[in-house]
């Protein structure tokens, strides 16, 4: 008799959570610590280290661009000319001074030879033959000169074919064929597309965190990694229009995956420590806080659903680090999470 009461008491006991709820069978994942790099994201601007504006050394109207923006040129191609006509003309009318004062010359070295043969055969005096050989010296003084000259104004020549200095890639080009331009028109820009480097400005306030060797990823609109690099240079100076402090990386990616100029995303990694991590489906929003159901363990050994507010910190592959409200070892709801409410009665599985 006492026995059948016993086992009626039981049977109650084990009914009583589904008196006013019946239990819900549900999924569970115990939290465990990982590693999680705290970070920050910036904007990066991709430089090269070797860039320059391509201006010309003479004036004159532009006759021929050769390139146009995004082009890949080669070290002494020609990429944009200036009318040389009036310079060539100059050319010209030196070289033909230069024959003049050849012929001169030449007429001169047959004079001194003449006058010298004629002095030692006592014909002449030795004021002729003096005479004839300082017309000799100076025709060839003058005939250096014209030499010199000319080639002066062949090498001034070449200015007026604007050649690329460096193998790069060419930046905008603001002329156009016709345009006048001077010693001061900027034509181009050239840039070499390797040894480049991303500049990184960091807010003032975390100037003590900042340290050479700080890992950057950068990264495209689509959060993809395009290059992992280090914190190689760290200005010991603050920007004043931007009130930061500027931070380079080399940048070595490959085929044309990052280019001068370029905007990216750099992702900055202040430290690595062990945090726990929950599976993004165990993460339930609610006015825009996020939560989750830890599956507690009731006195009377039944587990109940604890809905329990958490701060997110970084995504960790199909998981999010949880800065406060969950620990390691803690049980979360990872499946029906739509249908349970606080302290609901649940069945873990798994």
């Amino acid at each position: 008799m006492l026995t059948g009461i016993a086992g009626c008491k039981k049977q109650a006991a084990e009914a009583a959570p589904a008196a006013g709820m019946q239990a819900m069978p549900v999924a569970v994942s115990v939290i465990a610590e990982q590693p999680v790099e705290q970070s920050t994201d910036y904007v990066a601007t991709i430089k090269s280290r070797r860039s320059v504006t391509l201006m010309p050394q003479v004036d004159g109207t532009i006759t021929q661009i050769l390139v146009h923006s995004g082009d890949h040129v080669r070290a002494g191609q020609t990429v944009i000319t200036i009318d040389p006509r009036r310079q060539q003309a100059t050319v010209d009318a030196q070289a033909a001074t230069e024959m003049q004062k050849k012929s001169l010359y030449d007429y001169n070295v047959l004079q001194v030879e003449r006058q010298r043969k004629l002095f030692e055969a006592g014909i002449v005096s030795r004021d002729a033959l003096d005479q004839a050989e300082q017309a000799f010296r100076n025709t060839k003084a003058d005939w250096d000169a014209a030499i010199a000259t000319r080639k002066s104004l062949e090498e001034q020549l070449a200015y007026y074919k604007i050649q690329a200095p460096f193998d790069g890639i060419i930046g905008d080009v603001p002329v156009h064929v016709g345009d006048y331009a001077t010693p001061a028109t900027a034509l181009t820009t050239l840039d070499e597309n390797k040894d480049l480097e991303a500049y990184i400005y960091v807010p003032t306030e975390r100037s003590a965190d900042v340290h050479n060797g700080m890992t950057v990823r950068l990264l495209d609109t689509n959060g993809k990694v395009l290059e992992t690099t280090a914190v190689d240079f760290l200005s010991s100076q603050v920007d004043n229009n931007l009130q930061g402090i500027l931070l380079k990386a080399p940048v070595h990616a490959a085929n044309d995956a990052l280019r001068t100029s370029q905007i990216v995303n750099a992702r900055l990694t202040w430290r690595t420590q062990s945090q726990p991590v929950i599976p993004i489906l165990a993460v339930v929003r609610q006015g825009g806080q996020p939560f989750v159901f830890v599956a507690a363990q009731q006195p009377d050994g039944h587990f109940a659903a604890q809905q329990t507010s958490v701060t997110l910190g970084e995504t960790v592959g199909n998981g999010y680090a949880a800065t406060s409200g969950i620990k390691a070892g803690d049980k979360v709801i990872t499946s029906r999470t739509q249908y349970l409410v606080d302290k609901m009665p649940i069945v873990p599985m798994g």
